[in-house]
């Protein structure tokens, strides 16, 4: 390829994929590892997309991600994701997601531990819109926690 072909196929390139990597850039950037054909784990891929974040999935790794990443296994669920440096545990909702990364705390990240009805990726007409009470916990560095938000 000569050179003013490969120069017209930059420019080509750039304003073809542009208008994406700016809408991209203003969403934080999440990376999640979860099972492969996990149902609930594509629900809530799908919840956290349209909840404003850009996502990167593993479909392997998730046990070794939690490890990678100092979180307690008393802790799991189905899926582990990872948003500026904080580590993101189960079905945990957006709105809390944002509030952490607002607030910047002094932890490991945040977790919805097991697969609470009701939670996000475990809600709808697929689990007979039922619900039930569960915690978001604040998960500190020395393996502790405490809730960070509560839903009924």
């Amino acid at each position: 390829m000569n050179a003013r072909r490969r120069q017209l196929c930059s420019v080509l390139a750039l304003t073809t994929f542009a208008p994406f990597a700016s809408a991209q850039a203003d969403k934080p950037i999440m990376e999640i590892w979860k099972s492969p054909g996990c149902g609930c784990c594509e629900d809530w891929v799908t919840y956290i997309q349209k909840n404003g974040f850009a996502v990167k999935v593993h479909d392997q790794g998730n046990n070794a991600a939690r490890q990678r990443l100092n979180l307690p296994g008393m802790y799991g669920s189905c899926h582990t994701g990872l948003v500026s440096g904080y580590a993101v545990e189960g079905h945990v909702p957006a709105r809390e997601i944002h509030r952490m990364l607002k607030e910047k705390p002094n932890a490991v990240g945040i977790a919805v531990p097991a697969m609470p009805l009701g939670s996000p990726g475990m809600d709808g007409p697929k689990y007979g819109n039922r619900s039930e009470p569960y915690d978001v916990i604040l998960v500190q560095h020395d393996g502790n926690a405490t809730t960070y938000q509560s839903y009924k």
